[in-house]
């Protein structure tokens, strides 16, 4: 009988788009109620690979990172991506979003958002969320896949990532 073991705990990050500043800071209190204190935020960053969230949100969005203090076992990304998906809600207008909010985790040697769509890449978790490998860590850099998002491909947020990375390993060895 093969034995297993249980998965390392994962760095929580969430991945916001938004256009102004006050949607965007009542969300992430709520997000921090329930998740704990962030140990990184990133400046904006403009949002123009694509201008596929624009007819819902508008124009001039950003994308920001935060990642949280506590460490999460990677199948609790289920649970993140719902509590978004609802507070995402709370702040929509009909079927527009004043905020998207993307929770994802890293270890090591990958980076994983939580998704609602399917896609033929994405892994199918649990209560109509996956698991969308979106970039690996290969000889010290970000690799994006085939299918990887336009911004993410862009290479943009790789010194980002590897201050989260970082700030994980740290944990990880304490």
């Amino acid at each position: 009988m093969a034995r297993t073991s249980p998965p390392a705990a994962v760095k929580l990050f969430l991945v916001t788009l938004h256009s102004g500043p006050l949607p965007m800071s009542n969300a992430i209190d709520l997000v921090k109620n329930e998740y704990g204190n962030t140990d990184f935020e990133s400046e904006d960053f403009p949002f123009t690979e694509t201008t596929y969230y624009e007819n819902e949100m508008g124009t001039n969005l950003v994308r920001r990172f935060f990642s949280f203090e506590k460490l999460i076992e990677p199948d609790r990304i289920v649970e993140a991506k719902l509590f978004c998906n609802h507070v995402e809600n709370e702040y929509s207008t009909g079927s527009n979003r004043a905020i998207n909010l993307d929770p994802g985790y890293l270890d090591t040697y990958k980076v994983v958002l939580a998704s609602a769509k399917f896609g033929g890449q994405k892994i199918y978790l649990r209560d109509g969320i996956y698991a969308d490998m979106t970039l690996t860590m290969y000889k010290g850099k970000w690799v994006s896949f085939l299918w990887g998002f336009p911004d993410f491909k862009s290479g943009k947020y790789d010194a980002v990532l590897c201050k989260i990375r970082d700030l994980y390993k740290k944990q990880r060895l304490s």
